[in-house]
């Protein structure tokens, strides 16, 4: 017998003790940016006891992963994993580098992005998204992002504001505000 899915209790807050929002050292490689967002529910009221969990390739392109046996150098002063809880606002941030692009398929590159876990207070399961960049030319020709549909998009851009890349998840609500999240099936 299977144990059904529940969701997330009051105690959620108590399992933050480890945030891990630098993710980028002393000497990393690559262009250090910061990442800035609120985590929002459907109403656009801050949600002030989720976590947020990030999991991005180094500036050259290459996961911190031994999976990732590609012939690129692993960046020691990179982690490339990230995990944030959020302020009563629902802000998060994190410090990492531009991540390179990674490997699809057939010889094509998806474009330089940051994948991004959500947990939070009434979530049956976490939710996956990802983060793109506006400003970077490649993010337009990325094979995931092309199997989004083109009014759902802009929910996936992080836009630079001032020093930052900023990048509101919003977990319901009208169509074009709420941020696209993907399922993976095995």
């Amino acid at each position: 017998m299977t144990t059904p899915s529940q969701t997330i209790g009051p105690f959620f807050e108590r399992l933050l003790r480890e945030e891990q929002r630098v993710l980028a050292g002393p000497g990393a490689a690559g262009e250090r940016i910061r990442i800035e967002g609120r985590l929002l529910d459907g109403d656009g009221v801050p949600v002030p006891d989720g976590m947020v969990e990030i999991w991005q390739a180094d500036a050259h392109g290459r996961y911190h992963h031994p999976l990732d046996r590609r012939d690129s150098p692993i960046d020691p002063a990179f982690s490339g994993f990230g995990r944030a809880g959020t302020d009563d606002d629902g802000r998060f941030w994190f410090e990492t580098v531009r991540p390179g692009a990674v490997p699809y398929r057939d010889g094509v590159y998806q474009a330089p992005h940051v994948m991004m876990t959500v947990f939070a207070r009434g979530l049956l399961d976490h939710l996956v998204t990802r983060l793109y960049f506006a400003d970077d030319p490649r993010t337009e020709a990325d094979p995931v992002l092309a199997r989004v549909p083109p009014a759902r998009r802009p929910t996936l851009l992080a836009r630079r504001e001032g020093d930052a890349y900023r990048f509101d998840v919003v977990l319901q609500g009208p169509i074009e505000r709420e941020t696209v999240f993907f399922s993976f099936t095995t």
